[in-house]
């Protein structure tokens, strides 16, 4: 630290980097240097703040504030649809098996109506393919992941998901979402192209590598760093009107990437919803058949003409039930 110096001259004004101590008695006065300096920090303060706005770098820098509180929000409405998808993909496989079960009974019965024995085989068509697809996929995404342990790369199509996702949620993805860009159902795409449309669906391409757009990826421009001291020195050392600009179209381009991502989020939100609504349903249904199927299995008769009223509503309500089932295992999210 600097010490304050004696003067030869007591009367004597002198100047100590920009601010003036009186030589009576040859010490500098403390608070006068404290409040020189105080007005020279207010001084830079409102130089940098008329730089800002002359050259637009608050409006650049607000935007973009806005815009990556936008992307987080986005980002973090993904991460909870994709655990929703997962959740919605556990009990459809867990309806699958109940349809299972439904068939093995009905099978097992005599003189059972055409209509039960029509929605059965629907319902088991319909499972069938919902369980070949978790297959395609779940093959794929071991392959995915033995080159990623491997080699710590990733590959084309779905080795980004995976990676990213891992095996199970790549695969809850894939299934919970309908139609890719190119308007091909997802589910009937092999493994590695249906979680790759998947995924672009999901976040427009944020969570698989080389999606284009503000999702690209998570690198963000801060302007708090060397690009926005870099912008308030182009503009001090006379290139205002060039960095004003500049800064504007920047601005603009931020604004126009958060309308961006608020149309996603929306678009997301309404997915969510229907996601929620499916896995809540799924789950109901697969409970009333398990708790009717409980007490059927305990009824002696093999002949559905031999059931007691009760059982024969039983067995309807198990129907109805698994109706439903086969229709819930194949709902997609469209846009």
């Amino acid at each position: 630290m600097l010490q304050p110096t004696i003067s030869s001259r007591d009367d004597a004004p002198h100047q100590w980097l920009g601010f003036g101590y009186s030589g009576r008695g040859d010490v500098i006065s403390y608070h006068r240097m404290r409040e020189g300096i105080s007005r020279s920090m207010r001084l830079l303060q409102r130089v940098k703040e008329t730089v800002e706005i002359a050259s637009n770098l608050r409006l650049l820098r607000e935007e973009l504030e806005r815009r990556d509180a936008a992307f987080r929000r986005f980002k973090d409405l993904q991460d909870q649809v994709v655990a929703d998808a997962e959740a919605l993909f556990d009990q459809r496989q867990r309806a699958a098996k109940v349809i299972d079960l439904v068939e093995t009974l009905v099978n097992q019965l005599a003189n059972t109506p055409k209509e039960f024995d029509k929605t059965v085989t629907e319902c088991r068509s319909q499972a069938d393919e919902f369980q070949q697809a978790v297959k395609n996929h779940e093959v794929e995404a071991v392959r995915v992941t033995k080159i990623h342990t491997a080699t710590g790369a990733t590959v084309a199509g779905a080795g980004v998901a995976v990676a990213a996702l891992g095996p199970s949620a790549a695969m809850a993805v894939a299934t919970t979402f309908g139609v890719a860009s190119t308007g091909a159902a997802i589910t009937s795409l092999s493994g590695a192209a249906a979680t790759s449309a998947a995924l672009a669906w999901l976040g427009g391409g944020a969570l698989a590598a080389g999606g284009g757009g503000v999702a690209a990826g998570t690198a963000l421009l801060a302007l708090a760093g060397p690009v926005g001291w870099a912008l308030s020195v182009g503009a001090a050392t006379g290139t205002v009107a060039l960095t004003r600009r500049a800064n504007r179209k920047k601005a603009d381009q931020a604004a126009r990437e958060r309308e961006e991502i608020g149309d996603r989020t929306s678009t997301l939100q309404t997915a969510q919803r229907s996601i929620r609504g499916w896995e809540q349903q799924t789950r109901t249904h697969s409970a009333g058949i398990l708790g009717d199927l409980a007490v059927l299995w305990k009824d002696p008769a093999s002949d559905y003409s031999a059931f007691a009223s009760t059982s024969k509503e039983r067995l309807g309500a198990v129907i109805n039930h698994t109706r439903a089932l086969g229709k819930l295992i194949h709902e997609r999210v469209n846009p």
